[in-house]
Formats: C-alpha cells, structure tokens, sequence
C-alpha cells in the first residue's frame, strides 16, 4: 500500500479544482489546506493546468499537501502532468497504460471506473484504488450493491456528494470521496472571499469526523 492511498483514505476528501483561474490557485490552494483538505487535483482540461500543478507543488507538495492532476485521459496527458510534479493521477476513465505508466513512474493512478468488470480490470492492472465515477448519477445505494463483492478494491466516490449525503457515501463503503464545485465554490474564489471557501471545506472536514 502506498503511502498516498494511506493518506486518501485517512484524509477521505479530495478537492476537484476545474476551471480555476492561475491567478486565484495559490490563495485558493492555502484556503483549503487552511479548513483541512490535503488531497488537492487540478484538472488537466484546465487553462494552465500543469503550471498550477508546478506552482502547488513547489509551495505546498511537500509538507502540507499532496497535488495531483485529474481528467488524465491518456498516457501523453499522464507524462505531462508527471512532468509537471503530480504525486497521483485521477481518471474519468480506465486506460491501463496510464496505470503501468504510473507504476513505473511511483505516482499513484486512480482511474475512473462505473462498472464491476471495470473496477476489477482497473485493480488487475495495478491500481491501489478506483474513482467509481458517476455517482450524481449512480447514487450511494449503486455503490453498496458493487462494494458487497469487491471489498477489497478500495473506492474514491465521485459525484453528487454534499453535506447532506457524504456519510451516505462512506456508510456504502467509499473509502473517500472527491469534491468540486460543491466544497470549492469558484464564484467566491473569483471574488476573493477566501475564507468563505475555507469554512466550507471545514464543514466537510468536521462531518467526515464524525462518521
């Protein structure tokens, strides 16, 4: 087990970043390490995506948090976001050259995955764990059905996940979940209301400790 997949799951939260402006990434990235997120992924269909994660890296990947890069389709997307300093890799999809890449390169992948045969495909290949991916669509219950015969493939829910349903998500068996717009609201990032963003995230983080 590697020590990213300990920090997932003791952590449980990772922070989707699409579509953030360069200029707001630093101050963002501070706001949700400050409210107690240290799972932090930019998008790679993000503007500037690398330089995000170059700059994250260089100011908060080491001792603070750990920067990853997300909606890596393929093996060229997965070298640059190497190249760039990502210490994980998330997927929407499942393409096992990115998970061989990965291993011999000891940067974690989590490929995005909707169905059984995908999710043991994905964990034959070499995945420590799988991004079951669309649970706005699929739902909590969906994912309780698959974790019933794959308990042992830990599983990061993405999707559909608020205050209101996370302990859903975690009672079903997610071993963490990743959020977006609905931990990190981009309209108060574009308005410099930092703290706002930062006492989300807390809210999150506090809910996640009580389960």
């Amino acid at each position: 087990m590697s020590s990213l997949l300990d920090m997932l799951q003791q952590h449980k939260i990772v922070a989707i970043l699409r579509g953030i402006e360069p200029q707001h990434a630093a101050a963002t990235a501070k706001a949700i390490i400050d409210g107690g997120v240290r799972l932090l992924e930019v998008t790679m269909n993000t503007d500037g995506a690398t330089s995000i994660i170059h700059s994250w890296r260089s100011s908060f990947g080491d001792g603070e948090a750990r920067i990853g890069a997300g909606t890596v389709l393929d093996i060229d997307m997965a070298k640059e976001a190497v190249a760039a300093g990502a210490q994980f890799i998330i997927s929407p999809n499942l393409d096992e050259d990115v998970i061989r890449y990965g291993i011999e390169q000891g940067v974690p992948v989590w490929p995005g995955c909707m169905t059984p045969t995908e999710i043991v495909r994905a964990w034959k290949a070499g995945a420590e764990a799988v991004k079951v991916f669309p649970m706005g669509t699929l739902g909590w219950k969906y994912l309780a059905e698959i974790r019933a015969p794959l308990d042992r493939i830990p599983m990061l829910a993405t999707g559909g996940v608020d205050l209101d349903n996370i302990g859903d998500y975690f009672r079903a068996g997610a071993c963490a979940v990743g959020m977006g717009g609905k931990l990190v609201n981009l309209d108060w990032v574009r308005a410099g209301e930092y703290e706002r963003v930062t006492e989300r995230v807390r809210q999150f983080v506090d809910a996640v400790a009580k389960l």
